[in-house]
């Protein structure tokens, strides 16, 4: 059984018991969430939303919040001496994907 949800502008494939790195939620650790944007599930028959399947959720547990890695944006032009270094690190959430309620 699988299910497509979406969180952050990004969209999962999950099944029971997987962990999964989301654009960061706010919650806390051991907190419980909920995704009610289920796309499509999958339980021996293939259920496909129109945008959503109506009372299909997802809930997971959070394990913890942290930074990615930094990557690195340079830029530069050349002739001009123009050149700028700059670092960013994406927020994200891990979670663990508890139960899907189709």
């Amino acid at each position: 059984m699988y299910a497509i949800i979406a969180t952050g502008g990004k969209q999962y494939k999950v099944a029971e018991g997987d962990v999964i790195k989301v654009e960061r939620l706010g919650a806390g650790a051991g907190e419980t969430v909920t995704f009610d944007q289920v796309l499509v599930v999958n339980n021996g028959e293939l259920q496909i939303g129109c945008p959503t399947v109506s009372g299909a959720t997802v809930t997971a547990t959070v394990e913890k919040e942290g930074k990615a890695k930094k990557v690195i944006v340079y830029k530069y032009k050349r002739k001009t001496g123009y050149h700028k270094k700059n670092g960013h690190r994406q927020l994200y959430t891990q979670v663990k994907i508890e139960k899907i309620n189709a």
